[in-house]
């Protein structure tokens, strides 16, 4: 399948901004199950000073922006090949070891709810059948819905709130699959809709490590492996690590953001 993605970021500022730095985790990389046709990042009021690859191989772009800018746009457009590999993503590279995957973070962090949770796997299960059964109960015990929880909230308080989006789910699960010992990662990246082309927002999902298969995906929220309607843009241990924009700004002024997303399949020409 020929994905075609068009992601454009716009900020307006109250005032003219001194200065500001951002890093953009917008640029996916050919792996397995897709392939990468084309792809180019678009700036105004902004320029690029440098790219690079992060400590969990995700393609960096640090921009600056123009000083006295009020407005920073920045579009993301691409096409992409997929194809299906049942959410497979193959043995784990990479400069991190995989007990760094094990290790709990602010977002992922757990406490009685999240124990309950997994209490009831049966432990005669295989890892990926395990994985799995907490895939069903994590899109059990979080409703998904918006406005319950916002970026900082961490696994057991999306438990708590019983409510979340894609991002939660990924948070308790990778928190639950470490709980029981499976290295788990988060992914960001895009999911064309089946009923919409334009979306309010990129996708998250989860990745856990399986003897034998590597890494598979697991989309919580959507119950299902990812497959070919999936875009995989950047993985870290939580969202800090993989969110597709993050910086900082100097400047008494206030910020407003507006997102716009498309994505629909392509035709391949013959």
């Amino acid at each position: 399948m020929r994905l075609w993605v068009d992601h454009t970021t716009h900020y307006t500022f109250s005032a003219p901004a001194a200065r500001g730095l951002q890093r953009l985790r917008l640029t996916p990389k050919t792996s397995a199950g897709q392939s990468i046709v084309a792809w180019k990042i678009g700036l105004e009021g902004a320029r690029q000073e440098v790219e690079y690859d992060d400590e969990n191989a995700n393609h960096v772009t640090l921009i600056a922006f123009e000083p006295g800018v009020t407005e920073v746009t920045i579009r993301c457009e691409g096409v992409v090949d997929t194809n299906d590999k049942a959410g497979i993503v193959g043995h784990h590279a990479g400069y991190l070891p995989l007990w760094h995957f094990r290790q709990p973070t602010e977002l992922t962090s757990g406490g009685p709810r999240l124990r309950s949770l997994i209490a009831g796997l049966s432990g005669k299960q295989d890892t990926l059948e395990k994985l799995h059964s907490l895939s069903a109960l994590v899109r059990g015990s979080v409703e998904y819905g918006s406005g319950h929880t916002d970026t900082a909230s961490n696994a057991e308080a999306v438990l708590a709130a019983g409510h979340g989006v894609c991002q939660d789910h990924a948070h308790v699960f990778i928190a639950a699959a470490r709980a029981l010992g499976v290295p788990a990662r988060y992914v960001s990246g895009y999911l064309m809709m089946k009923d919409r082309v334009e979306q309010d927002a990129g996708h998250a999902w989860a990745e856990a490590m399986v003897d034998g298969l590597g890494w598979v995906g697991f989309d919580i929220s959507n119950g299902i492996s990812p497959d070919p309607h999936y875009v995989r843009v950047a993985t870290g241990r939580d969202y800090r690590d993989a969110a597709p924009v993050t910086g900082i700004r100097y400047g008494a002024y206030d910020e407003t953001l507006h997102v716009k997303l498309a994505v629909a399949q392509q035709r391949v020409e013959q």
